[in-house]
């Protein structure tokens, strides 16, 4: 079920494709022998955030990174099946890596931002990483828009040039949302972005991913009550003992927790297991 709403794009990048569904077909995935993830296939659709939920130890993670290669980077690794960005896979063999990247984006659980680096140059820094060109009289409107996406010009405004290292875990975390914002790419994928933040932190990112309406975004949570706040569907993952995760369940937010198909899915989102 997609959300069919539009915001007008940060004009100081050079263009790139326009939103579009993120679709993984047949998608399995091993460490070495053992296979983690079997046939699964999920479509994330424009405009809409996709919440991945399910117990520790089911796939979910593992499915995030296959979603922009970076399950590959893993020794031993290997996957099958096909990640389609629009109607073009990910993983055909003429698709650059960086380009892949520069259209999907990572935010990780924990902050990881450049400890040395300024606040001003963080942000701009997936910019050089992924090739993006951006105007020398531009990038100071591209920084003050990505850090008040954000949520957090307000609070750096006045010291830019200072490390990013000496900000709070949660202003962290949103100094990361803003690098990955500045490339303006496609997708957003989110591994658990707010398990280590307090309170209020949580509830500034929580904002940030209502305000990325011209985004797809696919985020891992264990919070229950999170995933009914800020997404549009679910997909349930959970692996049965000694074997590969699975999705048993998928569909718009409101029906998986509201009156779910199966019911393991059920005994999951109520806190009865996991």
């Amino acid at each position: 079920m997609t959300l069919n709403t539009s915001t007008a794009p940060l004009p100081a990048v050079a263009a790139v494709p326009g939103p579009a569904a993120l679709d993984a077909r047949s998608v399995s995935a091993w460490f070495g022998e053992r296979k983690v993830l079997d046939r699964v296939s999920l479509t994330m659709p424009a405009h809409t955030v996709t919440a991945l939920i399910g117990p520790s130890g089911c796939g979910k993670s593992t499915f995030l990174r296959t979603l922009n290669r970076m399950h590959e980077l893993i020794p031993g690794a290997t996957l099958a099946g096909e990640v389609l960005l629009g109607e073009s896979d990910i993983y055909a063999p003429a698709r650059k890596l960086t380009e892949v990247r520069r259209h999907i984006g990572m935010v990780f659980q924990k902050p990881n931002p450049f400890p040395a680096m300024s606040i001003y140059d963080n942000v701009t820094a997936g910019l050089k990483l992924t090739g993006t060109r951006v105007r020398r009289g531009e990038r100071d409107d591209l920084v003050e828009e990505c850090l008040l996406r954000a949520g957090l010009w307000k609070e750096v405004r006045d010291r830019l040039r200072q490390p990013g290292g000496a900000l709070s875990g949660g202003q962290q975390q949103r100094l990361c949302i803003a690098r990955a914002l500045a490339v303006r790419p496609t997708v957003l994928l989110m591994d658990e972005p707010c398990s280590a933040l307090d309170p209020t932190s949580t509830r500034r990112v929580e904002e940030t991913i209502a305000d990325l309406i011209d985004m797809t975004v696919v985020i891992v949570t264990h919070n229950m009550q999170q995933a009914r706040r800020v997404s549009d569907q679910c997909a349930f993952f959970l692996a049965e003992e000694g074997a590969p995760g699975v999705i048993v369940e998928s569909g718009s937010t409101a029906e998986v927790f509201e009156s779910p198909a199966d019911e393991r899915t059920a005994d999951y989102v109520n806190g009865r297991f996991g």
